[in-house]
């Protein structure tokens, strides 16, 4: 059994993280540039106060394409990013349909309302 390289490993870990981050900082500017600061999603306004809290997603989940553009970028607000990313776990495992795999609400809290409001009259 080989030793493992621990410095090497933080080094590989540390590039890659420079990697991504410098990535992302110039398509990041670049959507900001082209889109207004808007969520795309729900429409959430941001200004320069909360903008670390509106992302550029990548319509095609492909983070090293990046036309100049934009075509392949929307801003979205953290947790609209969020639920798309979630939307797209479950479509890799077979989930389309949260109601489909759980099943509706069966109990209806206001069945009995109407019985109610025409004893008040």
């Amino acid at each position: 059994m080989s030793k493992i390289d621990h410095q090497r490993l933080d080094q590989i870990v540390a590039d890659a993280r420079k990697a991504a981050d410098a990535r992302a900082e110039g398509y990041r500017e670049r959507a900001l540039k082209i889109y207004p600061w808007i969520c795309g999603r729900c429409a959430r306004e941001f200004t320069v106060a909360n903008l670390r809290e509106l992302t550029v997603h990548h319509r095609d989940h492909n983070h090293d394409n990046n036309p100049a553009d934009g075509s392949n970028w929307e801003l979205l607000c953290l947790y609209c990013h969020d639920n798309e990313h979630q939307k797209q776990i479950e479509a890799d495992r077979g989930y389309t349909d949260s109601s489909a795999k759980r099943g509706g609400a069966t109990h209806n809290p206001f069945a009995a309302l109407q019985g109610l409001l025409k004893d008040k009259k």
